[in-house]
């Protein structure tokens, strides 16, 4: 999954980058409210996690924008801990709200709840025959038995299990899974859906030739 972390407290960037990445996200930054409303704009991200005092454009502004073209969840952090910026965010299409400090397991609980949210999943096991995925705790079993995953598979495999009964194509897979660094070539989804049909079944993920992938 794809996060866009807009904040521009450098030590806190470098920190939420390394808590996400550690967690299988792939994590896009922005300094500003500027630049984070193109980079919310231009590329498809699961989450947007956005500090509301931001220069150029405060956070108020990039929800507002966000919010004319986009249906991204986003969950508004910040220092102020008022009901009425509470009341403010939720009301200006914010999902959730977190005040700093924060803990970053609830941060990354949050964010989890969102993502399921958004595709309309609000339980965070996910069964597909004798497959289950967890979302909570990362974890996916087969038959009962734990089943080995590296961080990119289980992000290959939570995306199309989120979206069960959807085709997904190789271009949105890309995007979802790799940051806006990564020089990967698209040809890596190939083998990361190899490998997991090795792992969960052959059968679970049908390909659509040219097209993409489906969890039918």
């Amino acid at each position: 999954m794809r996060v866009l972390v807009v904040e521009d407290e450098p030590g806190l960037v470098e920190a939420l980058r390394k808590s996400l990445e550690d967690e299988g996200y792939a994590v896009d930054t922005a300094e500003d409210g500027e630049e984070g409303l193109y980079k919310a704009s231009v590329w498809e991200y699961d989450v947007v996690v956005l500090d509301i005092m931001l220069p150029q454009r405060d956070g108020w502004e990039v929800l507002r924008g966000i919010r004319r073209s986009k249906k991204i969840p986003v969950l508004m952090l910040t220092a102020r801990d008022t009901v009425e910026d509470r009341v403010r965010g939720l009301d200006n299409g914010a999902d959730d709200y977190l005040v700093k400090p924060f803990d970053m397991g609830e941060l990354h609980a949050r964010l989890r709840a969102l993502i399921r949210r958004s595709v309309g999943k609000p339980s965070p096991i996910v069964e597909i025959g004798s497959v289950a995925i967890d979302t909570a705790s990362r974890k996916v079993t087969r038959g009962g038995r734990d089943v080995i995953l590296t961080a990119r598979e289980y992000s290959l495999l939570e995306l199309l299990a989120l979206h069960r009964g959807e085709l997904v194509s190789r271009t949105t897979i890309y995007e979802h899974l790799f940051d806006e660094n990564d020089d990967t070539t698209s040809k890596v989804v190939e083998v990361h859906v190899s490998n997991l049909r090795k792992k969960v079944g052959k059968d679970l993920i049908t390909t659509r030739r040219g097209l993409g992938y489906i969890i039918e």
